[in-house]
């Protein structure tokens, strides 16, 4: 019996673009028939020529409950999700309170999640100074690896580790860890100032090139898998590409701001904008925009991570005293489709970044492709309409992003979640965990 027949003329699989029409029963991919196939559905929808896609997977979202949650939580951040055609979140351990560096807290988390996704959500531990040895303890629960900070994180809580403390990490469980990779040594205190040059220049691009030649040499050692938390900086691409070719395994993603953004463009006093690593010049962007083509570059993800108006400084415009992080979980698709596009890049293209790619990483092999026996995780979008982005009608919590009055393309229409539509108003997600069946 199929519940729900989705056809287009624009259906994106792993194998390319093609008409076709997708079979859904039980919240799988059963079949993917010709377009004009028979299917008996209970539910018949024709989408003519707005592509249909897989549901995004996004990696790299800060939630921020409980403890937090006047900066973001699980029912307006999933919302937002499913409304930029995201259907699947992992949560990252901090700025919760207490962040996910233990058994119980894992649970706590949960605990307040339930019955609030929107989307489906997978969480990541945290590995800090002193927990290595409740890191084999949260794997076994189903957090999808360890994200740890060789700098500061921003919240106390959640204190950055240095080599040696990496090291005992990954040595004391075989898993995925995800770095933010800035060195401290190489960052200076910015001076109070609404110039982004200012904040720009206490975050050089040397910082990252330092802490990923780190995070590098300690997966080197321990044969640990590593990826590189929101790539900004381009010089540090040659140091992967090198310990790849020798058989280290890391990978890389960065972000929708790193890719599309200009540092020069950025007003005084816009902090919006401000983020940490921070946004670079358009020629640093076109590498990252290089390796993301080469494959050097895995994935695209949001780093959504916003907070209070307040904590954004607007009042000042002081960049070294505002919050770093910027809230666009809703609004990744259409930015990098605008981009890509103008670069010539295809949809497909887009799809193996931001959904088939993220999905590999943490081992969600039924998420983030149209195929038989994948989650019926879909996303209806017409890449040709035009949109300026209101902050206000977007679906987090707090209504600041850096993208407010930009002009971008490409609109979702609905979004699937193992094959019911998700309206906003049944939180039907739920969690995964690593040791699924996938």
């Amino acid at each position: 019996m199929v519940d729900l027949v989705v056809r287009s003329r624009r259906v994106v699989t792993p194998e390319g673009e093609r008409a076709a029409a997708v079979l859904v029963a039980e919240g799988r991919i059963t079949a993917v028939l010709p377009y004009d196939a028979d299917a008996g559905a209970a539910e018949d929808v024709d989408l003519g020529d707005t592509a249909l896609l897989p549901g995004l997977v996004d990696t790299h979202v800060h939630v921020n409950e409980p403890g937090r949650t006047e900066w973001e939580g699980f029912a307006t951040a999933t919302r937002a999700a499913a409304a930029g055609g995201v259907t699947t979140i992992v949560d990252m351990p901090l700025n919760s309170l207490p962040p996910t560096v233990t058994g119980e807290a894992l649970k706590i988390k949960q605990v307040a999640a339930t019955g609030q996704c929107h989307v489906d959500v997978g969480f990541w531990g945290g590995a800090i100074p002193g927990n290595a040895a409740d890191l084999p303890g949260l794997h076994a629960a189903g957090v999808f690896g360890f994200k740890a900070f060789l700098a500061d994180s921003g919240v106390p809580e959640f204190p950055p580790v240095d080599a040696d403390q990496l090291a005992t990490a990954m040595n004391a469980v075989d898993a995925l860890f995800v770095v933010h990779a800035e060195d401290p040594d190489h960052l200076r205190d910015a001076a109070s100032s609404p110039a982004y040059a200012d904040f720009l220049a206490s975050r050089p691009e040397g910082a990252e090139h330092a802490a990923v030649a780190t995070a590098i040499a300690v997966a080197r050692a321990a044969g640990r898998r590593v990826h590189i938390l929101h790539l900004s900086a381009a010089t540090a691409l040659p140091l992967i590409a090198q310990a790849r070719a020798e058989g280290v395994r890391v990978t890389a993603e960065t972000c929708p701001h790193y890719l599309t953004l200009d540092a020069a463009g950025i007003p005084d006093g816009a902090t919006e904008f401000k983020c940490c690593p921070p946004i670079r010049d358009t020629a640093n962007a076109d590498r990252l925009w290089e390796a993301l083509a080469d494959g050097l570059i895995t994935c695209v993800v949001s780093d959504h991570s916003p907070c209070t108006p307040d904590l954004k400084r607007q009042d000042t415009g002081d960049f070294a005293a505002a919050w770093g992080g910027i809230a666009s979980v809703q609004l990744g698709l259409p930015v990098i489709w605008t981009a890509a596009r103008d670069r010539g890049h295809t949809l497909a293209d887009v799809v193996k970044w931001m959904a088939r790619r993220p999905a590999d990483l943490v081992g969600l092999r039924n998420k983030g492709r149209i195929t038989p026996g994948a989650d019926a995780d879909l996303v209806a979008f017409e890449p040709d309409t035009e949109f300026v982005v209101d902050a206000h009608a977007l679906h987090h919590k707090n209504p600041v992003t850096p993208y407010a009055g930009k002009r971008l393309r490409g609109v979702v229409r609905t979004t699937w979640l193992r094959g019911r539509t998700v309206t906003g108003d049944r939180a039907g997600g739920k969690f995964l965990s690593i040791d699924e069946e996938n």
